[in-house]
């Protein structure tokens, strides 16, 4: 009865099924939900990923962990596991103790029902679930209103991605070279480490790595350092092997230089994830594409057509990452280049909204087109 419950929860909160009733914590402070999150269903870590609420009047982002009761945060050991330090927000059904994070952060919680029309039909609900709710009538519908509709969706997520854009712009001082790079960074944890990689982006200066951008090595070093990767906490003794060690000297270098912190390795998730798909390869991957010079935006707005855009992206791993996935993880030897698949979820949700964002700053009717092509 409890997963049931559980899951119930899970489904009134990525639904927003809990009616038109103000929403409020466990001590009476006003929740407005933004964006319930992405519903985390095959990785480790918390039940919904990069969810934004205003809690009292401030917005917070970050993730929702969902359980029947507010004691079974102990019961799962979430007390002491650093990979929900970045929950904001904690649901469930009944409130029977206060909860914190292993960095000492009290969590606010909000006490959610499950309409009794769910609890009678669940079953029917999770057969739906593998299907989009209006694959029923989809048939019936004449194509031009079918065409016109996907057409209407497309520009709107499109300008969703754009909003994204937009923040970074805002928070970086209008630098659409930081701005690409961030962007670039949040697609490369393909969903399952965006929120991650965004984080970790945010830490990288352009003119500090940019001192660095000749030498792929330091590159990489200062990537993974700034990944929090190069932690002895997280390499196990026997995994630390000589490239581990040289790579964790440079960054001790890079780090004294430029008084870097890098974020916390509890932020990655491991878990259920192909070996081509760990942190890992990706930055080498990214390392060689900013060494390279293909990360740069301005390389991105006189790049045209299809073809031309996924050469610019595609890219493997340095060489030691050619027979590993992580540090003293062995892989068959592969060079770990990024497939077509890969490259046109880059395009989709990178190139697309920059290209789209820079048009209409500029009003270039072209460039913004370029978005749709």
């Amino acid at each position: 009865m409890e997963q049931l419950m559980e899951y119930l929860l899970h489904y009134v909160w990525q639904h927003r099924l809990y009616g038109l009733a103000p929403l409020a914590t466990t001590d009476g402070q006003a929740v407005d939900v933004i964006d319930p999150g992405v519903h985390n269903l095959v990785n480790s870590g918390p039940d919904f990923f990069n969810a934004k609420v205003k809690i009292n009047g401030m917005l917070w982002a970050g993730n929702v962990e969902v359980h029947e009761r507010s004691s079974d945060w102990f019961r799962h050991h979430h007390d002491t596991d650093a990979a929900y330090n970045n929950v904001v927000l904690h649901i469930v059904s009944a409130a029977d103790a206060e909860v914190r994070t292993a960095d000492g952060k009290q969590l606010p919680q909000l006490v959610l029902s499950v309409p009794d029309y769910l609890q009678h039909n669940y079953q029917a609900l999770i057969d739906e679930e593998t299907y989009p709710p209006c694959y029923r009538i989809i048939p019936h519908v004449p194509p031009l209103t079918v065409h016109n509709w996907l057409s209407r969706l497309t520009v709107e997520r499109l300008e969703s991605k754009t909003d994204r854009v937009q923040q970074y712009l805002h928070r970086t001082g209008g630098d659409w070279e930081r701005a690409f790079f961030i962007t670039l960074a949040r697609n490369f944890g393909f969903g399952t480490n965006a929120q991650a990689f965004e984080q970790w982006a945010l830490t990288i200066d352009p003119q500090q790595i940019g001192k660095h951008r000749d030498d792929v090595f330091q590159v990489e070093a200062f990537f993974m350092g700034q990944a929090g990767l190069l932690d002895d906490t997280l390499v196990k003794a026997e995994r630390r092997d000589s490239y581990y060690m040289r790579l964790k000297s440079e960054y001790a270098f890079l780090q004294h230089k430029f008084g870097l912190t890098p974020i916390s390795h509890a932020q990655w998730r491991f878990g259920r994830l192909r070996p081509q798909n760990f942190p890992h390869v990706r930055l080498s991957q990214l390392a060689r594409l900013y060494s390279e010079r293909r990360a740069d935006f301005s390389l991105l707005t006189e790049t045209s057509g299809l073809d031309a855009l996924r050469a610019l992206f595609r890219i493997g791993v340095t060489n030691y990452w050619r027979t590993h996935y992580a540090f003293g993880e062995e892989s068959r030897e592969s060079d770990k280049t990024l497939q077509t698949s890969s490259l046109n979820l880059l395009l989709i949700n990178t190139v697309s909204p920059l290209l789209f964002a820079c048009g209409r700053q500029r009003m270039d009717e072209d460039l913004a087109e370029c978005a749709f092509t």
